[in-house]
Protein backbone atom coordinates (compact mmCIF):
# COMPACT_ATOMS: atom_id res chain seq x y z
CA UNK A 1 0.00 0.00 0.00
CA UNK A 2 3.05 2.15 0.24
CA UNK A 3 2.47 4.06 -3.38
CA UNK A 4 -1.44 4.25 -3.18
CA UNK A 5 -1.92 8.43 -2.49
CA UNK A 6 -3.35 8.68 0.70
CA UNK A 7 -5.19 11.62 2.10
CA UNK A 8 -7.37 11.80 5.94
CA UNK A 9 -9.63 14.30 4.83
CA UNK A 10 -9.90 15.59 8.03
CA UNK A 11 -11.07 18.94 9.28
CA UNK A 12 -8.45 22.27 9.16
CA UNK A 13 -6.54 22.23 11.69
CA UNK A 14 -4.28 24.91 13.59
CA UNK A 15 -0.71 25.36 12.76
CA UNK A 16 1.89 24.98 15.48
CA UNK A 17 4.53 26.75 16.33
CA UNK A 18 5.68 28.02 12.62
CA UNK A 19 5.74 31.79 11.89
CA UNK A 20 5.93 33.85 9.04
CA UNK A 21 9.15 35.12 9.66
CA UNK A 22 10.37 31.94 9.94
CA UNK A 23 8.88 30.59 7.04
CA UNK A 24 10.00 33.37 5.01
CA UNK A 25 13.87 32.60 5.93
CA UNK A 26 16.40 32.38 3.18
CA UNK A 27 18.16 29.43 5.16
CA UNK A 28 14.94 27.71 5.86
CA UNK A 29 12.06 25.96 3.62
CA UNK A 30 9.04 24.95 5.71
CA UNK A 31 6.73 22.37 3.55
CA UNK A 32 3.22 21.71 4.27
CA UNK A 33 2.48 17.98 3.53
CA UNK A 34 -1.11 15.83 3.58
CA UNK A 35 0.12 12.98 5.98
CA UNK A 36 2.31 12.08 8.97
CA UNK A 37 4.71 8.97 8.59
CA UNK A 38 3.63 6.56 10.14
CA UNK A 39 5.13 3.96 11.87
CA UNK A 40 7.89 5.51 11.71
CA UNK A 41 10.97 7.33 9.28
CA UNK A 42 12.14 4.08 7.81
CA UNK A 43 11.43 3.14 4.43
CA UNK A 44 12.90 -0.43 4.53
CA UNK A 45 10.30 -1.40 7.41
CA UNK A 46 7.30 0.73 7.14
CA UNK A 47 4.86 0.90 4.16
CA UNK A 48 3.39 4.25 4.13
CA UNK A 49 4.27 6.83 1.45
CA UNK A 50 4.66 9.71 3.49
CA UNK A 51 7.91 8.13 4.88
CA UNK A 52 9.83 8.26 1.48
CA UNK A 53 7.97 11.77 1.00
CA UNK A 54 10.22 13.18 3.47
CA UNK A 55 13.04 10.99 3.88
CA UNK A 56 13.95 9.73 0.39
CA UNK A 57 17.30 11.23 -1.26
CA UNK A 58 17.29 13.55 1.93
CA UNK A 59 17.90 11.11 4.64
CA UNK A 60 18.55 8.31 3.09
CA UNK A 61 20.51 6.84 -0.14
CA UNK A 62 20.97 4.09 -1.97
CA UNK A 63 23.59 2.41 -4.06
CA UNK A 64 20.92 4.12 -7.41
CA UNK A 65 18.24 7.27 -7.29
CA UNK A 66 15.24 7.38 -9.09
CA UNK A 67 15.35 11.02 -10.87
CA UNK A 68 12.90 13.53 -11.24
CA UNK A 69 12.47 12.33 -14.94
CA UNK A 70 12.06 8.85 -13.67
CA UNK A 71 15.74 7.41 -14.98
CA UNK A 72 18.17 5.81 -12.76
CA UNK A 73 21.10 7.58 -11.64
CA UNK A 74 23.90 7.18 -9.69
CA UNK A 75 23.92 7.49 -5.64
CA UNK A 76 26.28 5.54 -3.18
CA UNK A 77 27.21 3.85 -6.27
CA UNK A 78 29.48 5.89 -8.77
CA UNK A 79 29.00 3.25 -11.37
CA UNK A 80 29.01 -0.30 -12.36
CA UNK A 81 29.43 -3.70 -14.57
CA UNK A 82 26.74 -5.95 -15.80
CA UNK A 83 27.74 -9.57 -16.94
CA UNK A 84 27.13 -10.81 -20.54
CA UNK A 85 24.38 -13.05 -18.77
CA UNK A 86 23.14 -10.62 -16.53
CA UNK A 87 23.59 -12.37 -13.59
CA UNK A 88 26.65 -9.94 -12.16
CA UNK A 89 26.66 -6.70 -11.18
CA UNK A 90 29.45 -5.15 -10.00
CA UNK A 91 29.28 -1.68 -8.22
CA UNK A 92 31.93 0.85 -7.26
CA UNK A 93 31.28 3.01 -4.00
CA UNK A 94 31.72 6.50 -3.27
CA UNK A 95 34.93 6.47 -0.80
CA UNK A 96 34.86 9.06 1.95
CA UNK A 97 31.41 8.60 2.69
CA UNK A 98 29.79 8.45 6.39
CA UNK A 99 26.26 7.87 7.92
CA UNK A 100 25.09 11.26 10.43
CA UNK A 101 26.40 9.28 13.26
CA UNK A 102 29.79 9.32 11.82
CA UNK A 103 29.92 6.06 11.12
CA UNK A 104 32.23 5.16 8.18
CA UNK A 105 29.92 3.35 5.09
CA UNK A 106 31.44 0.96 2.66
CA UNK A 107 30.67 -2.08 1.01
CA UNK A 108 29.72 -3.89 4.64
CA UNK A 109 26.43 -1.55 4.65
CA UNK A 110 25.26 -2.32 1.37
CA UNK A 111 25.81 -6.47 1.74
CA UNK A 112 24.12 -5.91 5.06
CA UNK A 113 21.31 -3.71 4.28
CA UNK A 114 20.04 -5.76 1.20
CA UNK A 115 20.53 -9.06 2.73
CA UNK A 116 18.57 -7.12 5.78
CA UNK A 117 15.62 -6.23 3.17
CA UNK A 118 15.27 -9.76 1.63
CA UNK A 119 15.93 -11.90 5.13
CA UNK A 120 13.04 -14.84 5.49
CA UNK A 121 12.04 -12.69 8.31
CA UNK A 122 12.08 -9.28 7.09
CA UNK A 123 9.26 -6.46 7.46
CA UNK A 124 10.48 -4.26 3.86
CA UNK A 125 7.03 -3.93 2.57
CA UNK A 126 8.75 -4.44 -0.82
CA UNK A 127 10.49 -7.76 -0.69
CA UNK A 128 9.56 -8.69 -4.46
CA UNK A 129 12.49 -6.45 -5.54
CA UNK A 130 14.98 -8.16 -4.18
CA UNK A 131 13.46 -11.63 -4.84
CA UNK A 132 16.15 -12.64 -7.73
CA UNK A 133 19.22 -11.99 -5.54
CA UNK A 134 21.11 -14.76 -4.71
CA UNK A 135 23.90 -13.14 -3.00
CA UNK A 136 25.59 -9.50 -2.06
CA UNK A 137 28.89 -9.89 -1.32
CA UNK A 138 31.72 -7.30 -0.23
CA UNK A 139 34.57 -7.53 -3.30
CA UNK A 140 36.72 -4.80 -0.84
CA UNK A 141 35.31 -2.20 1.17
CA UNK A 142 34.58 0.11 -2.45
CA UNK A 143 33.46 -2.85 -4.25
CA UNK A 144 29.72 -5.10 -4.16
CA UNK A 145 29.10 -7.81 -6.12
CA UNK A 146 25.24 -9.17 -6.62
CA UNK A 147 24.47 -11.94 -8.03
CA UNK A 148 21.21 -13.10 -9.31
CA UNK A 149 19.31 -16.36 -9.88
CA UNK A 150 17.96 -15.04 -12.97
CA UNK A 151 18.21 -12.22 -14.81
CA UNK A 152 16.17 -9.13 -13.83
CA UNK A 153 16.28 -6.28 -16.37
CA UNK A 154 14.61 -3.86 -13.41
CA UNK A 155 17.59 -4.05 -10.85
CA UNK A 156 19.17 -0.85 -11.02
CA UNK A 157 15.41 0.71 -10.98
CA UNK A 158 14.76 -1.79 -7.82
CA UNK A 159 17.55 -0.71 -5.89
CA UNK A 160 16.50 2.82 -6.53
CA UNK A 161 13.57 2.83 -4.11
CA UNK A 162 12.78 4.27 -0.79
CA UNK A 163 12.85 0.39 0.28
CA UNK A 164 16.98 -0.30 -1.02
CA UNK A 165 18.26 2.16 0.80
CA UNK A 166 21.34 1.34 2.39
CA UNK A 167 21.54 2.11 6.20
CA UNK A 168 23.86 1.05 9.27
CA UNK A 169 24.04 -2.03 11.45
CA UNK A 170 24.74 0.10 14.24
CA UNK A 171 21.30 2.41 13.72
CA UNK A 172 19.17 0.32 11.57
CA UNK A 173 16.82 -1.07 14.50
CA UNK A 174 16.46 2.71 15.67
CA UNK A 175 15.73 4.37 12.09
CA UNK A 176 12.12 4.22 12.86
CA UNK A 177 12.15 6.72 15.26
CA UNK A 178 15.93 8.48 14.92
CA UNK A 179 16.42 7.82 11.11
CA UNK A 180 20.32 7.69 10.31
CA UNK A 181 21.45 7.52 6.60
CA UNK A 182 23.99 9.15 4.29
CA UNK A 183 22.06 12.07 2.59
CA UNK A 184 22.89 15.53 2.88
CA UNK A 185 20.27 16.29 5.07
CA UNK A 186 20.36 14.52 8.77
CA UNK A 187 17.70 14.24 11.19
CA UNK A 188 16.50 16.31 13.67
CA UNK A 189 13.53 16.08 15.14
CA UNK A 190 10.16 14.57 15.09
CA UNK A 191 7.34 16.19 17.10
CA UNK A 192 4.53 13.78 16.48
CA UNK A 193 1.27 15.71 15.20
CA UNK A 194 2.92 19.07 14.29
CA UNK A 195 6.49 18.40 12.14
CA UNK A 196 9.62 16.67 11.21
CA UNK A 197 12.63 18.91 10.73
CA UNK A 198 15.73 18.38 8.95
CA UNK A 199 19.06 20.17 9.41
CA UNK A 200 22.07 20.48 6.65
CA UNK A 201 24.68 17.90 7.02
CA UNK A 202 27.25 18.54 4.71
CA UNK A 203 27.88 21.39 2.12
CA UNK A 204 25.64 19.13 -1.23
CA UNK A 205 22.93 21.33 -0.19
CA UNK A 206 22.25 25.39 0.16
CA UNK A 207 19.68 24.65 3.32
CA UNK A 208 20.31 24.74 6.67
CA UNK A 209 16.91 23.10 7.46
CA UNK A 210 14.02 22.04 6.12
CA UNK A 211 10.50 21.52 8.44
CA UNK A 212 7.93 18.81 6.49
CA UNK A 213 4.49 20.45 8.85
CA UNK A 214 1.91 18.18 8.91
CA UNK A 215 -1.47 19.41 7.43
CA UNK A 216 -4.40 16.82 6.31
CA UNK A 217 -6.71 19.46 5.15
CA UNK A 218 -6.11 20.81 1.88
CA UNK A 219 -7.98 24.07 3.15
CA UNK A 220 -6.18 24.67 6.04
CA UNK A 221 -2.61 24.10 3.78
CA UNK A 222 -4.04 26.77 1.35
CA UNK A 223 -4.73 28.88 4.35
CA UNK A 224 -0.93 27.99 6.02
CA UNK A 225 0.82 29.12 2.45
CA UNK A 226 -1.10 32.68 2.25
CA UNK A 227 -0.68 33.25 5.89
CA UNK A 228 3.27 32.32 4.92
CA UNK A 229 3.19 30.22 7.70
CA UNK A 230 4.72 27.55 4.90
CA UNK A 231 6.88 28.29 1.82
CA UNK A 232 5.11 25.43 -0.20
CA UNK A 233 2.87 22.80 -0.78
CA UNK A 234 4.40 19.98 -2.91
CA UNK A 235 1.51 18.63 -3.81
CA UNK A 236 -2.14 19.95 -3.54
CA UNK A 237 -3.56 17.86 -6.27
CA UNK A 238 -6.53 17.87 -3.27
CA UNK A 239 -7.80 20.76 -3.78
CA UNK A 240 -7.32 21.71 -7.66
CA UNK A 241 -9.70 24.94 -7.24
CA UNK A 242 -7.14 26.46 -4.79
CA UNK A 243 -4.32 25.51 -7.44
CA UNK A 244 -6.43 27.30 -9.96
CA UNK A 245 -6.20 30.64 -7.77
CA UNK A 246 -2.48 30.24 -6.96
CA UNK A 247 -1.46 30.07 -10.75
CA UNK A 248 -2.96 33.35 -11.31
CA UNK A 249 -1.27 35.02 -8.48
CA UNK A 250 2.23 36.30 -9.30
CA UNK A 251 3.33 36.00 -5.39
CA UNK A 252 3.41 32.18 -5.96
CA UNK A 253 4.61 29.44 -8.63
CA UNK A 254 2.36 26.95 -9.39
CA UNK A 255 3.64 24.31 -11.18
CA UNK A 256 1.45 21.15 -12.89
CA UNK A 257 2.87 18.35 -13.46
CA UNK A 258 2.69 14.64 -13.68
CA UNK A 259 3.04 11.18 -11.19
CA UNK A 260 2.95 7.24 -11.12
CA UNK A 261 -0.63 7.73 -9.52
CA UNK A 262 -2.81 5.54 -12.18
CA UNK A 263 -6.39 6.52 -10.63
CA UNK A 264 -8.40 3.40 -11.56
CA UNK A 265 -12.02 1.93 -10.87
CA UNK A 266 -11.04 -0.91 -9.16
CA UNK A 267 -13.67 -3.98 -9.99
CA UNK A 268 -13.30 -6.98 -8.15
CA UNK A 269 -12.90 -9.48 -10.90
CA UNK A 270 -13.96 -12.76 -8.88
CA UNK A 271 -16.97 -11.60 -7.52
CA UNK A 272 -20.15 -12.41 -9.95
CA UNK A 273 -21.40 -10.32 -12.26
CA UNK A 274 -17.69 -9.09 -12.68
CA UNK A 275 -15.71 -12.00 -13.54
CA UNK A 276 -17.63 -11.90 -16.70
CA UNK A 277 -15.39 -9.55 -19.06
CA UNK A 278 -18.33 -8.19 -20.86
CA UNK A 279 -19.76 -6.54 -17.38
CA UNK A 280 -16.33 -5.09 -17.34
CA UNK A 281 -16.25 -3.87 -20.75
CA UNK A 282 -19.65 -2.15 -20.50
CA UNK A 283 -18.50 -0.63 -17.35
CA UNK A 284 -15.41 0.95 -19.13
CA UNK A 285 -17.55 2.06 -22.03
CA UNK A 286 -19.88 3.66 -19.64
CA UNK A 287 -17.09 5.97 -18.40
CA UNK A 288 -16.11 9.63 -20.09
CA UNK A 289 -12.80 10.19 -18.48
CA UNK A 290 -12.32 13.51 -19.57
CA UNK A 291 -15.50 14.17 -18.66
CA UNK A 292 -14.15 13.10 -14.67
CA UNK A 293 -10.78 15.20 -15.54
CA UNK A 294 -12.59 18.09 -16.10
CA UNK A 295 -15.36 18.25 -13.07
CA UNK A 296 -13.53 16.48 -10.65
CA UNK A 297 -10.12 17.76 -10.93
CA UNK A 298 -11.22 21.18 -12.89
CA UNK A 299 -9.36 19.39 -15.49
CA UNK A 300 -5.84 18.36 -14.03
CA UNK A 301 -4.45 14.71 -15.17
CA UNK A 302 -4.32 12.80 -18.31
CA UNK A 303 -7.24 10.17 -19.59
CA UNK A 304 -5.38 6.97 -19.16
CA UNK A 305 -6.74 3.59 -21.08
CA UNK A 306 -4.53 1.26 -19.44
CA UNK A 307 -2.32 0.98 -15.86
CA UNK A 308 0.22 3.02 -17.25
CA UNK A 309 2.27 6.49 -16.65
CA UNK A 310 1.53 8.47 -20.18
CA UNK A 311 5.14 10.06 -19.43
CA UNK A 312 7.06 6.50 -19.52
CA UNK A 313 8.49 5.83 -22.79
CA UNK A 314 6.69 2.43 -22.75
CA UNK A 315 2.94 3.61 -22.59
CA UNK A 316 0.98 2.86 -25.10
CA UNK A 317 -2.32 5.26 -25.54
CA UNK A 318 -5.11 2.95 -25.21
CA UNK A 319 -7.93 5.36 -24.39
CA UNK A 320 -9.32 4.36 -28.03
CA UNK A 321 -9.75 0.43 -26.87
CA UNK A 322 -13.02 0.90 -24.79
CA UNK A 323 -13.81 4.56 -25.57
CA UNK A 324 -16.87 6.25 -23.60
CA UNK A 325 -20.02 4.76 -25.58
CA UNK A 326 -23.15 4.13 -23.75
CA UNK A 327 -24.71 2.29 -26.23
CA UNK A 328 -22.31 -0.28 -26.21
CA UNK A 329 -22.29 -0.22 -22.96
CA UNK A 330 -26.09 -1.26 -23.18
CA UNK A 331 -25.60 -3.83 -25.10
CA UNK A 332 -22.47 -5.86 -23.65
CA UNK A 333 -25.28 -5.37 -20.59
CA UNK A 334 -27.66 -7.62 -22.62
CA UNK A 335 -25.43 -9.93 -23.78
CA UNK A 336 -24.37 -10.58 -20.14
CA UNK A 337 -27.67 -11.39 -19.09
CA UNK A 338 -28.45 -7.98 -17.46
CA UNK A 339 -30.58 -6.06 -19.92
CA UNK A 340 -33.02 -5.06 -17.02
CA UNK A 341 -29.79 -3.28 -15.21
CA UNK A 342 -27.21 -4.05 -12.53
CA UNK A 343 -26.70 -2.99 -9.04
CA UNK A 344 -23.64 -2.35 -7.93
CA UNK A 345 -21.83 -1.07 -4.95
CA UNK A 346 -18.99 1.73 -5.08
CA UNK A 347 -16.58 1.97 -1.61
CA UNK A 348 -14.79 5.55 -1.59
CA UNK A 349 -11.58 6.09 0.48
CA UNK A 350 -11.26 9.80 1.24
CA UNK A 351 -9.53 11.47 -1.25
CA UNK A 352 -10.84 13.97 -3.17
CA UNK A 353 -10.26 12.37 -6.64
CA UNK A 354 -12.28 9.30 -5.13
CA UNK A 355 -15.34 11.00 -3.37
CA UNK A 356 -16.02 13.91 -6.54
CA UNK A 357 -15.24 10.84 -9.48
CA UNK A 358 -17.55 8.56 -7.81
CA UNK A 359 -20.32 11.09 -7.84
CA UNK A 360 -19.92 11.48 -11.49
CA UNK A 361 -18.98 7.92 -12.28
CA UNK A 362 -22.20 6.74 -10.68
CA UNK A 363 -23.92 9.63 -13.09
CA UNK A 364 -22.21 7.88 -16.01
CA UNK A 365 -23.54 4.23 -15.06
CA UNK A 366 -26.86 5.14 -14.41
CA UNK A 367 -27.07 6.23 -17.86
CA UNK A 368 -26.79 2.33 -19.04
CA UNK A 369 -28.77 0.94 -16.69
CA UNK A 370 -26.47 0.60 -13.52
CA UNK A 371 -27.52 1.85 -10.71
CA UNK A 372 -24.59 2.11 -7.93
CA UNK A 373 -24.91 2.74 -4.61
CA UNK A 374 -22.19 4.97 -3.09
CA UNK A 375 -20.43 4.09 0.16
CA UNK A 376 -17.73 6.63 1.63
CA UNK A 377 -15.48 4.71 3.94
CA UNK A 378 -12.59 6.02 6.31
CA UNK A 379 -8.76 4.87 4.86
CA UNK A 380 -9.16 2.00 7.97
CA UNK A 381 -12.07 0.89 6.79
CA UNK A 382 -10.98 0.52 2.74
CA UNK A 383 -7.75 -1.56 4.25
CA UNK A 384 -9.97 -4.06 6.07
CA UNK A 385 -12.72 -4.26 3.92
CA UNK A 386 -11.27 -3.92 0.31
CA UNK A 387 -7.84 -3.98 0.07
CA UNK A 388 -7.49 -7.53 2.61
CA UNK A 389 -11.10 -8.31 3.19
CA UNK A 390 -12.11 -8.47 -0.93
CA UNK A 391 -15.52 -7.07 -0.02
CA UNK A 392 -16.43 -5.00 -2.45
CA UNK A 393 -17.81 -4.60 -6.29
CA UNK A 394 -16.11 -1.41 -7.00
CA UNK A 395 -13.83 1.14 -5.88
CA UNK A 396 -11.70 4.30 -6.52
CA UNK A 397 -7.84 4.87 -5.72
CA UNK A 398 -4.63 5.69 -6.83
CA UNK A 399 -1.86 3.48 -7.17
CA UNK A 400 1.34 5.76 -7.39
CA UNK A 401 3.77 3.02 -7.07
CA UNK A 402 6.28 3.26 -10.05
CA UNK A 403 5.84 1.02 -13.30
CA UNK A 404 3.66 -0.89 -11.06
CA UNK A 405 1.75 -2.97 -13.82
CA UNK A 406 2.82 -6.34 -12.08
CA UNK A 407 1.00 -6.01 -9.56
CA UNK A 408 -1.94 -7.64 -12.03
CA UNK A 409 0.31 -10.61 -11.72
CA UNK A 410 0.17 -10.69 -8.25
CA UNK A 411 -2.05 -14.02 -6.65
CA UNK A 412 -4.33 -13.27 -4.34
CA UNK A 413 -4.25 -9.01 -4.86
CA UNK A 414 -7.35 -7.38 -4.12
CA UNK A 415 -8.99 -6.46 -7.92
CA UNK A 416 -8.54 -10.90 -8.31
CA UNK A 417 -7.02 -10.58 -11.89
CA UNK A 418 -5.58 -14.12 -13.31
CA UNK A 419 -4.53 -14.64 -16.72
CA UNK A 420 -1.77 -17.06 -18.23
CA UNK A 421 -1.07 -14.71 -21.02
CA UNK A 422 0.27 -11.53 -18.96
CA UNK A 423 2.07 -13.85 -16.54
CA UNK A 424 4.37 -14.93 -19.48
CA UNK A 425 4.62 -11.59 -20.94
CA UNK A 426 5.90 -10.28 -17.51
CA UNK A 427 8.13 -13.46 -16.73
CA UNK A 428 9.89 -12.55 -20.22
CA UNK A 429 10.32 -8.95 -19.21
CA UNK A 430 11.69 -10.11 -16.09
CA UNK A 431 14.51 -11.92 -17.69
CA UNK A 432 14.95 -8.91 -20.33
CA UNK A 433 17.82 -6.10 -19.88
CA UNK A 434 17.22 -4.15 -23.42
CA UNK A 435 15.66 -1.35 -22.77
CA UNK A 436 14.07 -1.57 -26.40
CA UNK A 437 12.77 -4.96 -25.24
CA UNK A 438 11.54 -4.12 -21.92
CA UNK A 439 9.72 -1.40 -23.80
CA UNK A 440 7.82 -3.69 -26.11
CA UNK A 441 6.88 -6.35 -23.41
CA UNK A 442 5.64 -3.48 -21.10
CA UNK A 443 3.40 -2.27 -24.31
CA UNK A 444 2.20 -5.78 -24.71
CA UNK A 445 1.27 -6.02 -20.90
CA UNK A 446 -0.76 -2.89 -20.63
CA UNK A 447 -3.07 -4.18 -24.03
CA UNK A 448 -3.90 -7.23 -22.16
CA UNK A 449 -5.09 -6.11 -19.40
CA UNK A 450 -6.63 -3.06 -21.26
CA UNK A 451 -9.00 -5.51 -23.76
CA UNK A 452 -9.59 -7.55 -20.52
CA UNK A 453 -11.07 -4.19 -18.88
CA UNK A 454 -9.77 -5.67 -15.89
CA UNK A 455 -10.67 -2.57 -14.16
CA UNK A 456 -11.73 0.86 -15.35
CA UNK A 457 -9.25 2.96 -16.17
CA UNK A 458 -9.61 6.82 -15.49
CA UNK A 459 -6.53 9.42 -15.67
CA UNK A 460 -3.03 9.49 -14.11
CA UNK A 461 -3.20 12.02 -10.65
CA UNK A 462 -1.32 15.31 -11.53
CA UNK A 463 1.63 16.88 -9.05
CA UNK A 464 0.02 20.12 -8.54
CA UNK A 465 3.12 21.91 -6.83
CA UNK A 466 2.68 25.81 -5.12
CA UNK A 467 5.85 27.26 -3.46
CA UNK A 468 6.67 30.78 -2.87
CA UNK A 469 8.12 33.08 -5.79
CA UNK A 470 12.03 32.66 -4.87
CA UNK A 471 12.30 29.35 -4.03
CA UNK A 472 13.36 26.88 -6.84
CA UNK A 473 14.56 23.13 -7.12
CA UNK A 474 11.70 21.91 -6.43
CA UNK A 475 10.25 18.92 -8.54
CA UNK A 476 7.86 19.48 -11.31
CA UNK A 477 7.08 15.87 -11.39
CA UNK A 478 6.61 12.63 -8.87
CA UNK A 479 8.24 9.70 -10.58
CA UNK A 480 8.43 7.99 -6.96
CA UNK A 481 7.11 9.11 -4.01
CA UNK A 482 9.44 11.78 -2.55
CA UNK A 483 9.76 15.39 -1.67
CA UNK A 484 13.50 15.75 -2.96
CA UNK A 485 14.54 18.77 -1.59
CA UNK A 486 18.77 18.63 -2.30
CA UNK A 487 18.09 21.07 -4.82
CA UNK A 488 15.86 23.51 -3.30
CA UNK A 489 16.81 27.06 -2.91
CA UNK A 490 15.93 30.32 -2.36
CA UNK A 491 17.48 32.74 -5.51
CA UNK A 492 15.20 35.82 -4.10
Amino acid sequence: MKRMHWSLGLAAIALLGASSALAQTKDTLILGVTLEPSPGLDPTAGAAAAIDEIVYANVFEGLTRIDETGAVQPQLATDWAVSEDGLEYVFNLKTGVSFHDGTAFDADDVVFSLDRARAEDSTNAQKQLFEAIASVDAVDPATVKITLSRPEGSLLFNLGWGDAVVVAPESAETNGTNPIGTGPFKFEQWVPGDRVELARFDDRVSLEKVVFRFIPDPSAQVAALQAGDIDAIPNIAQAPEAFQQFQADPNYVAVAGSTEGETILTINNARPPFDDVRVRRAIAHAIDRQAIVDLAMFGFGTPIGTHFAPHHPAYVDLTGNLPHDPEAARALLAEAGHGNGLELTIKLPPPTYARRGGEIIAAQLAEVGIEAELIPVEWAQWLEQVFRGDDFDLTIVSHTEPLDIGIYGRDGYYFNYSSDAFNAVMAELGTTADLQQRNELFGQAQRIIADDAVNGYLFQLAKLGVWRKGLEGLWANSPIQATDVTQARWVE
